[in-house]
């Protein structure tokens, strides 16, 4: 696994809200990332190569295949893929019915996502990631 701050990763965007892909393609692109988007889960499924990308990240709430659904999927091919979930529901999900490693929860700033990205690309557990954003936001 690459180093996210010192490497460049590439990561699947996976979102139906074209606004949504193109901020996140434009700010990871920022910081040096390679991005494929895909505007729904199935579309996701058919791009997705093991082992050809870094981090995959994901919408929760869209129509066809959701991202839970979608996790499940690249989980079952490869478990240890790292996963990042976007959803205005972060409180309504439960983690076992979502295997996604991190999720962040719109409206979310950039440095919480660089945060949350250099955890997941440098595998830390939740715990310490969840506990430096709470830190950032009080």
């Amino acid at each position: 696994m690459k180093d996210a701050a010192d490497h460049p990763c590439r990561i699947l965007i996976v979102d139906d809200e074209p606004a949504i892909r193109e901020i996140l393609k434009l700010l990871l692109q920022l910081d040096g990332h390679t991005v494929v988007e895909a505007q729904d889960g199935g579309r996701a499924c058919l791009l997705y190569t093991p082992g050809e990308f870094d981090l995959v990240i994901t919408d929760y709430s869209m129509p066809g295949m959701s991202g839970a659904e979608l996790a499940r999927t690249i989980k079952t091919l490869v478990p240890s893929q790292p996963m990042l979930m976007l959803t205005a529901h972060a409180a309504e999900l439960s983690k076992e019915e979502n295997p996604v490693d991190a999720i962040l929860e719109k409206p979310f700033s950039v440095s919480n996502l660089r945060m949350m990205l250099s955890a997941l690309l440098h595998r830390r557990q939740p715990a310490e990631f969840s506990a430096a954003l709470h830190a950032v936001a009080t």
